[in-house]
C-alpha cells in the first residue's frame, strides 16, 4: 500500500518526513498542498489534520501528523535510521523542533513569504540572533562527527537538516559554519538524496 504525504515544497517540516521515507525506500507518493492559498485553513483539510499543518501521513486507516512522529513510524517499520540510543536520538530531534526549526521556519517565512512592506524586520532580527547560539550549538556537536546523534545517519539528522537546504536567506550561510556544512554535503551524498524541491511538489517559482 502506497502511503500519501500531504506536503509542498516550502515546508521544512514536511521535508523532514519526505527525505525520510525516501532515504528509508518507503513506498510513498506526495499529495500537495496549496498551503499559500490557504488549503491548511479549510474546513475539509481541517478534517484530517485539525491542528492545519504540514506534513500529514496516510496509509490506509493510519493518519499520522507533526514530522517526529511520522519520522519515527517509518523508522521503526523499516528498521533504518533509529540509532543505537533512543534517547539521544530523541533529544537531537527535540533540539531541533525546539532551538533550530521552530526558529528557523519562522524567520524564513517572514523574510521571504510575506509582502516586503509586512515584513517585521524586529522580529525577524531577533530570529537571527537567537539562530547564531543554535547553529553555533550544532556546528560544535559535529566537530569531529559525521552525524548528529550516532555514528550514522539517523532521523535526528533528518530533522535538524529539515530547512538547511533551502536557498532563501534567512540569516544561515553554510560557510559560516564548517561543520554543519560538511555534515549536510555528507547527507546531500547520501543514496535517494533529494533537495526539497526536487522531492516535493511546490516551490516559489511556481508561483512567480
Amino acid at each position: 500500500m502506497t502511503a500519501q504525504l500531504y506536503c509542498f515544497g516550502e515546508s521544512g517540516n514536511a521535508y523532514k518526513a519526505a527525505l525520510t521515507m525516501e532515504l528509508a525506500g518507503y513506498d510513498w507518493q506526495p499529495v500537495y498542498v496549496d498551503f499559500f492559498n490557504g488549503e491548511t485553513r479549510s474546513p475539509e483539510f481541517r478534517e484530517i489534520n485539525e491542528m492545519g499543518e504540514v506534513p500529514v501521513f496516510r496509509e490506509g486507516d493510519l493518519t499520522l501528523t507533526q514530522s517526529a512522529v511520522i519520522q519515527l513510524h517509518v523508522a521503526e517499520k523499516t528498521r533504518k535510521f533509529l540509532g543505537r540510543d533512543r534517547n539521544e536520538v530523541l533529544r537531537w530531534i527535540m533540539f531541533d523542533n525546539h532551538k533550530l526549526s521552530g526558529q528557523v521556519g519562522t524567520a524564513r517565512f517572514l523574510q521571504n513569504f510575506i509582502p516586503e512592506d509586512k515584513r517585521p524586520q524586529a522580529a525577524i532580527d531577533f530570529l537571527k540572533a537567537r539562530l547564531k547560539s543554535t547553529y553555533r550549538t550544532l556546528d560544535t556537536h559535529l566537530t569531529g562527527r559525521n552525524w548528529v546523534a550516532d555514528d550514522t545517519f539517523t532521523i535526528a539528522d533528518a530533522a535538524c537538516c529539515g530547512y538547511l537546504f533551502y536557498p532563501e536567506p534567512f540569516g544561515f550561510d553554510r560557510a559560516d559554519w564548517p561543520n554543519i556544512d560538511r555534515w549536510l554535503d555528507g547527507i546531500a551524498a547520501l543514496p535517494g538524496w533529494k533537495h526539497p524541491y526536487d522531492l516535493m511538489p511546490g516551490n516559489p517559482s511556481d508561483r512567480a
